[in-house]
């Protein structure tokens, strides 16, 4: 302690406790002070400093009753001189000492995944804790800061374990999701590319049908008006268009035989296939019936019957004689 030279000279952020005649006289502040010989005496001398104290390791039960090694340090710094030195023998030891009852009671509120996960609020709790009992004391705990946690060995393997467990449970459902969603894709895929080949079938249908269906009017317009200028012309012509026509059902005839026979290498023919003017007749014949119908129905509607040409009946074939063997 300082002793009385009359004149003092008080640090700064220290504050010194004077006591005259053995009683409390007053606290220096930092800076000049006089004092009286003999009757005054510097008592205490209290630093007004944050102070780091060492909490030193120590054994705590969870509330799952698991044994926990814990240590840290505690930060506190004195607001009250006068309490200070006379509300407790020894503030630092008893701050101690609070901080490390008080951290196995909080630690034996909670259970241990709680410890390591809350371990913030482990702090906030113990320091809330000491300043409600060293209020008295002249004490404010800044803060407290758990420096370690030791569990037990086998406690240490387990969590290991669930940790592992834990990864390679995310890692498959990971996979399976990955693999759900690639059979998702691949389905959806496959029912686009469906959907736009039928589509695409549907309208090569589609035009094919339209062109059939053009090529078919063509066709059948063509047809109507050779049949028509055909018709004008036999009827403009009279027996030359008759004769044109037999001439003309004469080449159809031969040219029906020739590509039968270029078709397949067996060919029916009938007997009379030397007799063209005989099938030509025939087809005459049809041709002046189907003629003769029209004009009747013309007379029953009421119109003038056209003027049909008959065509003579075909002259007989010679037959050919028989051969006598002799």
């Amino acid at each position: 302690m300082p002793t009385n030279t009359v004149v003092k000279f008080v640090p700064q952020q220290e504050a010194w406790v004077v006591e005259r005649m053995g009683k409390f006289h007053r606290i220096l502040e930092p800076g000049l002070a006089i004092l009286i010989p003999v009757l005054d005496r510097i008592r205490y001398v209290k630093s007004l400093k944050e102070v780091a104290v060492e909490i030193p390791s120590q054994s705590a039960i969870t509330h799952d009753n698991v044994t926990l090694e814990l240590d840290g340090v505690l930060y506190y710094r004195v607001v009250d001189p006068y309490k200070a030195s006379y509300g407790v023998e020894d503030a630092e030891f008893a701050v101690a000492q609070l901080a490390q009852t008080t951290m196995r009671a909080e630690i034996g509120q909670m259970t241990l995944d709680r410890t390591l996960a809350e371990r913030t609020q482990l702090n906030y709790n113990i320091v809330n804790a000491i300043n409600s009992a060293a209020a008295e004391w002249g004490i404010k705990c800044l803060r407290y800061e758990i420096r370690d946690i030791h569990p037990p060995e086998n406690v240490v393997g387990a969590m290991h374990q669930q940790v592992s467990a834990e990864r390679r449970k995310r890692a498959e459902i990971l996979e399976s999701e990955g693999a759900r969603q690639a059979a998702i894709n691949v389905a959806e895929g496959r029912k686009q590319s469906a959907i736009l080949e039928s589509e695409a079938v549907k309208a090569k249908q589609i035009n094919h049908a339209q062109g059939e269906a053009e090529a078919i009017s063509l066709r059948a317009s063509a047809n109507a008006l050779a049949i028509e200028r055909i018709a004008e012309a036999i009827q403009s012509h009279g027996n030359n268009g008759h004769n044109a026509v037999s001439l003309s059902v004469a080449e159809k005839y031969i040219d029906a035989f020739g590509a039968l026979a270029k078709e397949s290498t067996t060919v029916v023919i009938p007997s009379s296939v030397n007799d063209v003017s005989g099938m030509v007749t025939q087809m005459m014949s049809v041709y002046n019936a189907v003629k003769g119908g029209q004009t009747k129905q013309g007379e029953t509607s009421g119109g003038s019957p056209p003027v049909v040409s008959q065509l003579a009946p075909p002259p007989p074939q010679p037959q050919p004689e028989p051969v006598g063997h002799h």
